[in-house]
């Protein structure tokens, strides 16, 4: 979902005819903004939907034109007073009815100010979106986050300060982009501020490979990219994108990635049966044995199909000692080794 701010009157309505107002404190429009800069998925333009969501946004917000550093000015300045009015709105029970009147309107020019400072930069969030691209997130999602980045720009810009808003508000529109991409790019998350990390550290070692013709070692990597070795170490471990086992495979899509996974714990059927067969015969060779010492020989290799036991266990379950359990074992290999063994026990191993 992208965000679609509404249209806004031109810079020229704003705060004429206004008298100043003195500094207030910050205001906040709350979800105002967010309600106006809501979110469209489709839209008819001329009678046809259009199918490029991205396209359909860029000419929504095509009409609207890049500000003058003098307009920034004057609309900072309106939504200044806006803020102020705002102020005395909430702490000033005594207005006049006048008065309580003039402050609205200002609250209300505030408004429109903000929102024609963040429609006439829609296009910078576009540009900025554009290079962080193939990182797990669409690109309507991308200029989501740095829309939202945007409204903490103009909601933080200082014109006396005498900054052009563009370059105050990339660093916030990056910032925003950067910690969607930390927070949703990814199956695996990692921290926002190892994002920018592993990103940096792949394209200087894929950068290295490409000039080394080999892999380039974590000292070479660290080196090129100024990041220090340990954090080299931590994105280079850092788990890579995932991927469905449901994603088709082949022109025809017949196969999907799941059908050529190799299961582990899907054991041959033959083995199986081997296996089975061997215990059974192995328990028959060891019948020879007193009840105790069968026992411990079957709980320590496993030959009733259970996971082989610890002497610790294996003492806590027949209540004996784990010097006890040893000494028994060791005297029911003894007898299984002995020539007098009644059964060949290598053949069954």
């Amino acid at each position: 979902m992208v965000p679609w701010p509404h249209r806004m009157p031109r810079i020229g309505t704003f705060g004429k005819g206004l008298p100043r107002s003195s500094e207030g404190t910050t205001f906040d429009l709350g979800c105002s903004e967010v309600l106006a800069v809501r979110a469209r998925t489709a839209k008819t333009h001329r009678g046809t939907v259009l199918a490029d969501p991205v396209g359909m946004y860029l000419d929504d917000i095509s009409g609207d034109q890049l500000l003058t550093a003098e307009e920034e000015v004057a609309l900072a300045q309106t939504m200044e007073r806006g803020r102020s009015a705002l102020s005395r709105l909430e702490l000033e029970t005594d207005l006049d009815p006048p008065e309580r009147r003039h402050l609205k309107s200002l609250v209300h020019l505030g408004e429109e100010a903000k929102m024609t400072f963040i429609r006439s930069n829609l296009r910078l969030v576009i540009s900025i979106a554009k290079r962080y691209g193939g990182r797990g997130m669409d690109m309507l999602d991308l200029i989501q986050e740095g829309n939202l980045g945007l409204i903490r720009a103009v909601e933080k810009f200082d014109w006396r300060k005498g900054f052009k808003f563009s370059t105050y508000a990339t660093w916030w529109i990056r910032q925003a982009i950067t910690r969607g991409v930390g927070n949703q790019g990814r199956t695996i998350r990692l921290p926002v501020h190892m994002v920018d990390i592993v990103r940096t550290v792949q394209e200087v070692q894929q950068s290295l490979l490409e000039r080394f013709q080999r892999p380039p070692t974590i000292e070479e990597i660290s080196a090129a990219s100024g990041v220090d070795v340990e954090h080299v170490e931590l994105a280079l471990s850092a788990p890579r994108e995932t991927i469905s086992l449901d994603q088709p495979i082949g022109d025809d899509g017949a196969l999907e990635l799941v059908d050529l996974v190799e299961d582990a714990n899907d054991n041959d059927p033959f083995l199986d049966a081997d296996r089975v067969l061997r215990d059974r015969d192995l328990l028959s060779a060891i019948s020879f044995l007193d009840p105790t010492e069968k026992e411990i020989i079957v709980r320590r290799f496993g030959l009733d199909g259970e996971a082989p036991q610890t002497l610790t266990n294996i003492a806590a379950a027949l209540d004996l000692t784990r010097e006890r359990v040893r000494k028994t074992e060791a005297k029911a290999i003894a007898k299984l080794r002995h020539p007098s063994c009644p059964v060949n026990l290598v053949s069954l191993v």
